[in-house]
């Protein structure tokens, strides 16, 4: 169906026509069960024109939704934000920079194989493992530095109870020659 007959039904036709119209854009020809979707969707359609004629902002929205969809292209930001004049100077002035950069690229290439190979692959996995190890070597020097700092601790205690028992025996041995 042409869009001129489209647009020509719509604007002045029943709707049985725009069901008729409706029916055949939408690929459903009259069959029985077909033109009761495409009433359906008629009927939706008049509901929505309905709503959408007593309504100022709507008509106004309508009349906005080419421009909306045009703002949100984003090919329409790029070349809003940098004209081709722009980009060119950019391009011209990185000249120099572009076959350094071919070159990393190319060498990043051909190192692919190493990055796909099952060593690299399996880092997670090892990454993993090594948590574990990490976690269990510190627990042992966690475990070592509490061992010595007990050891240290008793050893002071030990030095403490020795002066007292050095300052004792000579008070004892004090006192008797005193006497």
């Amino acid at each position: 169906m042409s869009p001129w007959r489209a647009q020509k039904c719509c604007a002045g036709g029943s709707a049985h026509q725009h069901g008729q119209i409706l029916g055949e854009v939408v690929g459903l020809g009259m069959c029985g069960g077909c033109l009761g979707v495409a009433d359906g969707l008629l009927k939706v359609h008049v509901a929505l024109g309905n709503v959408a004629s007593k309504r100022e902002r709507i008509k106004i929205l309508y009349k906005k939704i080419d421009d909306v969809i045009k703002y949100l292209d984003p090919q329409y930001i790029d070349r809003m934000a940098v004209p081709d004049a722009m980009k060119l100077q950019f391009i011209l002035a990185e000249e120099q920079l572009i076959p350094a950069q071919a070159a990393l690229l190319e060498q990043v290439k051909n190192l692919q194989p190493i990055l796909d190979s099952p060593c690299i692959q399996a880092v997670p996995d090892h990454a993993a493992k090594l948590q574990r190890l990490s976690q269990i070597h510190i627990q042992q020097q966690v475990t070592q530095t509490f061992s010595r700092t007990q050891t240290l601790l008793l050893s002071k205690q030990f030095v403490q109870w020795d002066e007292t028992l050095t300052q004792l025996e000579a008070a004892k041995k004090v006192k008797p020659a005193a006497e």
